[in-house]
Formats: C-alpha cells, sequence, structure tokens
C-alpha cells in the first residue's frame, strides 16, 4: 500500500484521543456545517455501529459538536464545543441507533434553522479520513479531503457539459466527478472534486447557468 503523506498513517494533527472516533467525527460535522452554509440553530445526531457504542468516551460527540461550529480538527475548543454551542443557542440531540449499517463509524447529521434543514450521513474510515455517502437522499462519495463544488440541477440534457466547461474556462482541474438523481428527468446532483478553492466569481456564473438550482462548495 503506497502513502502520500505520513499523516495517512498516523493521523491528522488533531485533539484526541482517537483518529476514527475524534478527528473523523469532527470532519464529519465540519463538512455538514460547510455545506449547510451558514450556522445551523439545532442539531440531531443519529450514531450507528461502534459510534452509538463509544461515542461519550472516544469524545465522538463533541469532536461532532466542534465540527459543527467550524472548528479543525487541531481546534482547542472542541474539548467545550457543548459550551461554545450553548452560547451561539444551537441546540443539539445524540440520538444512538441499533440499526446495522455498513461501516462501524457511521454518523446521520440532521441539521436546521428558520430557513431550511439539511441531512447527511457520513462515515469516518480511519486515520481522520472520512467519506459522505448521503446527502439529502443523494447517494454519493464526497471525501472532504479537498476542495469541492455540490450543484443541484434539473436532470436535463447539456448540464454536466455547461458545469464542466465553466470550470475549464477558469482553469480549474477536475479531480472526481459523480453524478446521481432521484429519478429520469427529476432533480440531480454533481458532485465534483478539484484540485484548487473555487472563487465566487465562479459559483456565481454555476448559479446563472440554464437549469442549476444551487451550488454549494467545500473549501480545503
Amino acid at each position: 500500500m503506497k502513502f502520500k503523506s505520513v499523516f495517512d498513517i498516523i493521523g491528522p494533527v488533531m485533539i484526541g484521543p482517537s483518529s476514527s472516533h475524534t478527528a473523523g467525527a469532527a470532519r464529519i460535522g465540519r463538512v455538514a456545517r460547510d455545506l449547510f452554509g451558514r450556522q445551523p440553530k439545532w442539531a440531531k445526531i443519529h450514531l450507528y455501529g461502534s459510534f452509538a457504542e463509544t461515542y461519550k468516551g472516544h469524545s465522538t460527540d463533541v469532536a461532532i459538536i466542534g465540527g459543527l461550529l467550524d472548528y479543525d480538527t487541531f481546534d482547542e475548543r472542541i474539548k467545550t464545543s457543548f459550551e461554545e454551542a450553548g452560547k451561539l443557542g444551537m441546540a443539539f440531540e445524540f440520538i444512538p441507533e441499533t440499526a446495522s449499517v455498513e461501516h462501524p463509524n457511521t454518523a446521520r447529521i440532521v441539521i436546521g434553522d428558520e430557513r431550511s434543514e439539511m441531512s447527511l450521513m457520513g462515515i469516518s474510515i480511519g486515520g481522520g479520513k472520512i467519506e459522505i455517502t448521503e446527502l439529502n437522499g443523494f447517494p454519493l462519495r464526497l471525501s472532504g479531503n479537498h476542495p469541492a463544488i455540490l450543484v443541484v440541477h434539473d436532470d436535463r440534457s447539456g448540464c454536466i457539459a455547461n458545469v464542466a466547461n465553466c470550470l475549464y474556462k477558469y482553469d480549474i482541474n477536475i479531480g472526481h466527478m459523480e453524478v446521481s438523481r432521484k429519478e429520469k428527468g427529476d432533480m440531480a446532483l454533481m458532485v465534483i472534486e478539484v484540485d484548487q478553492n473555487v472563487d465566487k466569481e465562479v459559483l456565481d456564473e454555476l448559479t446563472e447557468l440554464p437549469n442549476i438550482t444551487q451550488v454549494t462548495r467545500i473549501a480545503d
């Protein structure tokens, strides 16, 4: 097995105790915050497998809340994230689940405010690395380790080409791309991992393309 970095072996710089249960959990929470685009007012966190069994002892709970507050894995404030969430008025609830899942370190995070809500499922795969496997009912595979753009669009001919051409115009290279849809001709989702952070100018231009309904970015 080849590793790109020593951190692939020992894990990220982080608040402990566990790269899988703490650092990975924080990253799942932070990606949820990024995709929501603002500080949520409430959160319901459903925990599965070993997350459900050990979330208090391994600080999975404070890590996820820290991520939802936009704290990175090494941020000392993760330790006091419950108190910090209270200061911001964010209510939260942890719900251990008994249903079987494909991966033992799985969390479903449902967050919202008076404007909207969002549901995300993520898994911590080890060494602080994660995958987002579902977003608002769309299956996907998003690592959270690279800048990414999520494009919600109508399932129409030419949408993918228009988005790709826009990124080409700004010399933005696509590293990985997946497209899913709920039904033929219905709402669809593009998940595009890119090699550099995407400026607001690009996001605005993508939003103006035909049949595009929402564009969200995840920064590196």
